[in-house]
């Protein structure tokens, strides 16, 4: 199995979690999927008045540099701990 069969099999998964991470955690399953499927973030920072816009772009920004693979792998590992 490769790592992109992988990674789609833990994206399946992430859905059907036993129980809803909290929101930092989902940030980063955010954050890392965005990382792994799009690259570096782009654009700008929304303003301070898109709180949840601006989360995420920070969440994103934090995996900046990160290779697809390497998000890939950090992706399944961290779904797998949520199992």
């Amino acid at each position: 199995m490769t790592l992109k069969d992988q990674f789609e099999a833990a994206v399946a998964a992430s859905k059907n979690l036993p129980e809803r991470p909290d929101n930092m955690t989902l940030l980063k399953i955010y954050a890392l999927y965005k990382q792994a499927s799009s690259g570096d973030v782009d654009g700008k920072r929304p303003g301070f008045t898109d709180m949840v816009g601006r989360a995420k772009w920070d969440a994103w920004n934090e995996f900046k540099g990160k290779s697809a693979d390497e998000a890939m792998q950090e992706y399944v590992d961290l779904i797998e701990s949520l199992k």
